[in-house]
C-alpha cells in the first residue's frame, strides 16, 4: 500500500498518526519536496523524509504531535549542525510539516430513548459518528436515527459481544433503567475509551459503583467516568442534557476539560459527596 492507503486503513482502525512533508527546500538535501513519511501510533513508519538524523528527530516530533493533536513545522540546515553530517555533506536548508492523522470521532450511544435521540443529533451536527444500541427494535431503527454509523438493536449483552470499540472512541450510557446501564458499564469500563459517560444521579452512580467493586471491579476503574455525564450547566430537559453530553466530549476532544468545569467525579469524592442534583431530572424525565 502506498502512504495514502496506509492513512485510510489507520483511520479505519480507530488509530493515530502523524504525517511529515518536506514543504520547502533550499540547497541539495537527500530528499526531495513534496516527500512524505506516517509515523503510526505503533512507532512504525511508511515511506521516508531522507533518513539519518533528521528522519530521526521528525520521528519523534511526530510522536508528539499525535499526542497533542497539533501539527507544527521544524526547519533543518544540514550546513550548520555537525551532527546531519552523515557523510553526504549536502549544505541545504528544509522544512517539515508535520500534521496529525486522527481517527473519527466515533460514538457509541446505549439506549434509544428521548435523550440518546437528542444526543444523537446534537453530536452529528458537532461531527460524531454515532452508533445506536438499544435491545428495543421499536426505538432502534433507521427510521429514528437514519444518519447513525449504525444502528443495532439487540440485547445489550449480546450486542457488547459483537462490537469492536477502539480505544479513540467515546461511550455514553443513556438506556431506559439502572440495571441496563450497569450491564453496559460492566463491559465498557475495561475499554479504556477516550471518554466513558453514564446518566444518572450521583446516587445512582455510587450504587452501580458499590455493586461492582462486590463483584471484584478496582475502585480505580471508576476515577475517570464522566458521571453523571456532561458539564455542569444546569441542564433539565432530554435536549439541554444533549447538550451538555456533547459539550463535555468536545472538551475532552480538544483538551480543554482542565478549564471546564465537568463531572467527572473522582470515586472518592462520589462516596462522600450529599449532593444529587441530576436526581430531579431523573425521577421527571427517566433516562428515556
Amino acid at each position: 500500500m502506498d502512504i495514502y492507503e496506509q492513512i485510510v486503513q489507520l483511520r479505519r482502525e480507530g488509530r493515530r498518526g502523524a504525517v511529515a512533508t518536506i514543504t520547502n527546500v533550499r540547497g541539495s538535501i537527500p530528499s526531495f519536496q513534496t516527500a512524505k513519511m506516517l509515523v503510526r501510533d505503533d512507532g512504525s513508519i511508511v515511506g521516508t523524509i531522507g533518513g539519518g538524523c533528521v528522519e530521526a528527530e521528525v520521528w519523534q516530533a511526530a510522536r508528539e504531535v499525535m499526542e497533542e493533536e497539533k501539527p507544527r513545522t521544524l526547519t533543518f540546515n544540514l550546513n550548520n549542525n555537525p551532527k546531519y553530517d552523515t557523510g553526504l555533506v549536502c549544505g541545504g536548508t528544509l522544512d517539515i510539516f508535520i500534521e496529525p492523522v486522527l481517527p473519527p470521532a466515533l460514538l457509541y450511544v446505549f439506549g434509544a430513548g428521548h435523550v440518546a435521540f437528542n444526543l444523537y443529533k446534537v453530536a452529528m451536527i458537532a461531527g460524531f459518528d454515532v452508533t445506536v444500541i438499544d435491545d428495543r427494535e421499536s426505538y432502534a431503527n433507521r427510521e429514528r436515527f437514519p444518519e447513525a454509523r449504525e444502528v443495532i438493536a439487540a440485547d445489550f449483552d449480546g450486542a457488547t459481544e459483537r462490537l469492536h470499540v477502539p480505544e479513540s472512541a467515546y461511550v455514553v450510557i443513556v438506556t431506559r433503567g439502572h440495571r441496563d446501564d450497569m450491564r453496559v458499564l460492566r463491559w465498557a469500563i475495561n475499554l479504556n475509551t477516550r471518554y466513558l459517560g453514564m446518566i444518572g444521579s450521583r446516587r445512582k452512580t455510587i450504587s452501580i459503583y458499590k455493586e461492582l467493586e462486590t463483584e471484584g471491579v478496582p475502585a480505580e476503574k471508576f476515577v475517570n467516568i464522566h458521571a453523571p455525564v456532561g458539564l455542569e450547566i444546569g441542564a433539565v430537559t432530554p435536549e439541554e442534557i444533549a447538550v451538555a453530553i456533547v459539550a463535555e466530549m468536545i472538551a475532552v476532544r480538544r483538551h480543554a476539560l482542565p478549564n471546564i468545569p465537568s463531572k467527572a467525579y473522582d470515586y472518592a469524592a462520589l462516596r462522600t459527596s450529599a449532593a444529587d442534583s441530576q436526581d430531579a431530572v431523573e425521577e421527571n424525565t427517566g433516562n428515556d
